[in-house]
């Protein structure tokens, strides 16, 4: 079922908009734009219903504040108001909102209006997902890494947990596509992507292709002697595809992966941490390939080998 948020400081309101919409939808209700702002921020909402006059905060300016969200931004808006005058209107929609619903309702342009939107919505979100998808390996592009890294950022620094971040690389890969050519070097990129998602299902985990032969991963919650211990198990895995490598090279396909763990402050920089992980994928080549180096929380660094 549907999630739709509404933020009105009337009970008397929020409780006629339950009313109309319950039956379809799974209804959230704030009386207050800071409690709107949170439950947004921590729920999965298709639509927020949002009332423009409330105290300290009106909806106006919480309607920027969503905006402003990484997490909140791309859900749509629609503003409960009786201001039917044009400034306000414009106002709105500049800010962001998608519609007005004036009050007082009328249920079927209630339904009406939220069923509109809540379709939109979807479409857009399907057509983002393709997007934001690597047509080879199915799994997540560059483009929707670099959006999922920063939200997932924020996410630790706010409950002060672990995040790993993760560097994948095959090993001698433009050897292969030399000795076996590019279509047989694309299916060593999916096999690979295959393998290593079918070990990060998690709901904290997040894999996607970086670029070329390299992939990026995420995870939260973790500590990183667990992570560590756990892409031992996927290197080990790819290893034992079994898929033939250039006889001069390597008997069989293998990947390098390096990495840290993390627990971020306000002041970290997630770009900083990147570039730990990149040294130490980087070190796992240098030293021999087919291990994993990670840096724990104390910049200590895990060797496999």
């Amino acid at each position: 079922m549907e999630k739709i948020l509404i933020v009105d400081d009337s009970l008397l309101q929020a409780t006629q908009l339950k009313a109309i919409l319950e039956d379809e939808y799974d209804i959230t209700v704030a009386q207050t734009a800071e409690d709107g702002l949170g439950i947004a921020n921590n729920g999965d909402f298709s639509l927020i219903l949002l009332d423009v006059v409330m105290p300290e905060m009106d909806g106006f300016t919480l309607l920027k504040k969503l905006q402003e969200e990484i997490i909140t931004q791309s859900i749509p808006v629609i503003l409960i108001t009786s201001l039917s005058d044009v400034a306000n209107e414009q106002r709105g929609l500049i800010l962001g909102a998608v519609d007005y619903i004036a009050k007082p309702f009328n249920p079927l342009i209630v339904k009406a209006r939220v069923n509109t939107h809540i379709k939109l919505y979807h479409y857009r979100r399907q057509a983002e997902r393709q997007s934001l998808t690597d047509q080879l390996t199915g799994i997540a592009n560059r483009r929707r890494y670099e959006r999922y890294s920063m939200t997932k950022w924020h996410e630790a620094v706010r409950m002060h947990t672990p995040l790993s971040i993760c560097m994948f690389d095959i090993d001698h890969f433009k050897v292969y596509n030399d000795t076996f050519g590019h279509p047989s070097g694309d299916k060593v990129i999916a096999a690979v992507a295959q393998t290593v998602a079918s070990h990060m299902q998690r709901s904290t985990d997040f894999l996607a292709r970086y670029g070329g032969e390299e992939f990026v991963a995420l995870s939260m919650g973790d500590h990183s002697k667990q992570i560590f211990n756990h892409l031992k198990k996927i290197r080990k895995a790819i290893e034992h595809l079994r898929i033939p490598h250039a006889p001069s090279i390597s008997p069989w396909v293998t990947v390098s992966i390096g990495g840290v763990t993390v627990i971020p402050g306000r002041n970290s920089s997630y770009d900083f941490y990147l570039k730990i992980a990149d040294t130490m994928l980087y070190d796992a080549k240098k030293n021999g390939r087919n291990m994993v180096i990670w840096a724990d929380e104390r910049m200590k660094q895990l060797r496999e080998k």
